[in-house]
């Protein structure tokens, strides 16, 4: 345990040499949280319409804001992968999963800050203010582990650039169209909704919405294929990343 936080220090001073990407990952979500406030308040109050609701809104921009740790994770792991550490790492005695328990820890409370100004961002737009912002901030915890664990199964696999291409872009427009944030998933349905419904990006949006209705079973309810989803990537990380190192040493 002591060698992970150990390790984990380590990954936490590399995350904070690049502090301009540190900056977008926390304030990007709030930003767009302005922006579609805006649009949603420019739209004509006898059009009859709301296009982006602000209790529905947030949970959505939360879960997509997330959504970029699986890039500063991949990214880091990769970047370790291709450089003369990752053979030192190779001859340590900590076991893999202490390394990705170490690549993990730090970016948590990167995911919390992120997720707190979100929220704290929503209260000026109309997001009411109570007991129920705790567990809509606290059910942001799985969703925010399963992105970082998909982020160190890709960085284990793949390269820095190939990690930019799946992580920054596929990652993150799969959680942009698959969540039910821009638009209800049912006004697709068909075949789109049932395959939004296997992944874990719709639950994980939706067990925010619940938390900020009050319903704590159907919070819970959501978050279950999210933890099943995150302890099967975690598995497989752990997996993987186990072989490499077998090679490397």
């Amino acid at each position: 345990m002591r060698g992970s936080m150990f390790f984990a220090s380590r990954c936490m001073k590399e995350i904070l040499r690049d502090k301009l990407t540190v900056l977008f990952g926390v304030g990007f979500p709030a930003v767009l949280l302005l922006l579609l406030s805006a649009i949603n308040a420019g739209i004509p109050k006898d059009a009859g319409m709301t296009l982006f609701e602000i209790q529905s809104l947030v949970p959505g921009v939360v879960v997509f804001g997330l959504s970029f740790l699986s890039l500063f994770a991949g990214m880091l792991i990769s970047k370790d992968r291709g450089s003369s550490l990752r053979m030192r790492l190779a001859c340590s005695p900590l076991p893999a999963a202490g390394f990705l328990f170490g690549y993990t820890l730090p970016l948590l409370p990167i995911a919390f800050c992120q997720t707190v100004f979100c929220y704290l961002i929503a209260l000026p737009l109309g997001l009411k203010a109570g007991i129920r912002l705790l567990p809509a901030v606290l059910s942001a915890f799985l969703p925010a582990l399963f992105f970082i664990a998909l982020g160190l199964l890709f960085g284990t696999l793949l390269t820095e650039r190939q990690v930019g291409g799946i992580c920054g872009a596929l990652v993150t427009n799969l959680s942009a169209w698959l969540s039910g944030t821009w638009f209800d998933l049912s006004l697709v349905g068909g075949t789109f909704e049932k395959i939004a419904g296997i992944f874990p990006f719709v639950h994980a949006v939706d067990a925010g919405r619940a938390a900020l209705a009050g319903d704590a079973s159907g919070m819970v309810s959501e978050l279950v294929p999210v933890l099943l989803w995150t302890a099967a990537v975690f598995l497989g990380a752990v997996c993987i990343f186990m072989g490499s190192m077998k090679r490397d040493a």
